[in-house]
């Protein structure tokens, strides 16, 4: 009986072993997901591409999915609900159309699920924050550099982004305020390309026809649109650097267009908004947390805050021909 009863407790004791010398209670994973409103371009490649490269979710706190929207405001609708069905802790929203992406993060916030903006805006005070760069800002700069090389006099074109975007929206904003520093410039033509070079490229080719020998600058809202434009001139049989050209992003076409002066362009750190925006997110479902991305320091302007403000601007970098080969190697780390 004596044997049974030790035989017994050793056989308890081995079976509480591995619960006595587990962790007490292991963190769980978050779930954040992020819905952008397309993958085909590559500044979407490198804000997805930064963002799995957050250290949250390398050191596996942070499980993150990303959802391509396909450009589309109801697959981002739909891709929310999956979200909420499937109880993600937090949502990233690089929103499609400003105003058709307010009902997503209405039923998010309806969900108790936090949702953060990221580089385009949605007209919903219901964001916990929103993470991106002045829009207004960048269409004022790229217009200012198109109409400084065409001396203020003379005929461009405006190349837009999809209509509704705030992308779109903002940098048109900027464009007009540039121009009308220079009311000797006349606007002959603006559409939308919808971000997409190729759609740029087939607009410009029809602009070259007729407008032939009056278009002297071309604004485009994105670097795709303005690489796309200059390879309409250069299919044209034309000297690109008889044009003045700008586009905004810093996409790696464009700053090798820059080295090359075939175009002016200003970057957006798609690195700091995705990872600020990750940042955010997770402060808003652990109210200890701290930032890890090392984006804060890098650009110390935008303020942590305890990560409670609700706009984080990333300042503009103008792409130059010397700081090209920098912006070039830091892409090569992502």
């Amino acid at each position: 009986m004596k044997k049974l009863l030790i035989a017994l407790a050793m056989s308890t004791a081995a079976f509480a072993a591995p619960a006595s010398a587990a962790p007490a209670s292991a963190a769980p994973k978050l779930k954040i997901g992020a819905t952008v409103y397309g993958l085909n371009a590559e500044f979407m490649q490198i804000w997805t591409s930064a963002l799995k490269q957050h250290p949250a979710v390398k050191s596996g706190e942070v499980e993150v999915t990303v959802f391509d929207g396909r450009y589309d405001a109801l697959v981002q609708q739909e891709q929310f609900n999956t979200m909420i069905t499937q109880k993600y802790d937090a949502i990233i929203f690089v929103p499609m159309d400003v105003e058709a992406g307010a009902a997503a993060v209405q039923a998010a916030h309806d969900a108790k699920i936090p949702v953060v903006g990221s580089n385009a805006r949605v007209n919903s005070d219901l964001l916990t924050a929103y993470v991106g760069s002045n829009d207004v800002e960048a269409g004022e700069l790229e217009g200012k550099a198109v109409l400084d090389k065409i001396g203020c006099k003379g005929n461009v074109v405006i190349i837009e982004g999809p209509i509704g975007q705030s992308g779109q929206i903002q940098r048109l904003e900027g464009n007009q305020k540039a121009l009308k520093a220079c009311p000797d410039v006349k606007v002959l033509e603006m559409q939308t390309a919808n971000w997409s070079r190729a759609e740029a490229q087939k607009l410009m080719e029809n602009w070259l026809v007729s407008h032939k020998g009056q278009i002297n600058g071309v604004i485009g809202q994105n670097d795709e649109m303005a690489l796309g434009a200059i390879e309409a001139i250069k299919a044209a049989g034309l000297n690109d650097k008889d044009f003045a050209i700008a586009g905004i992003d810093g996409v790696t076409d464009a700053i090798n267009a820059v080295k090359t002066g075939d175009m002016a362009s200003i970057l957006q750190d798609a690195n700091a908004q995705a990872q600020g925006s990750l940042d955010i997110a997770i402060k808003a479902v652990k109210p200890d947390y701290q930032p890890q991305s090392p984006i804060w320091k890098q650009y110390p302007s935008m303020g942590w805050a305890d990560g409670t403000a609700k706009n984080y601007l990333v300042p503009w970098t103008p792409v130059t021909t010397g700081n090209a080969d920098q912006l070039l190697e830091a892409r090569t780390k992502l």
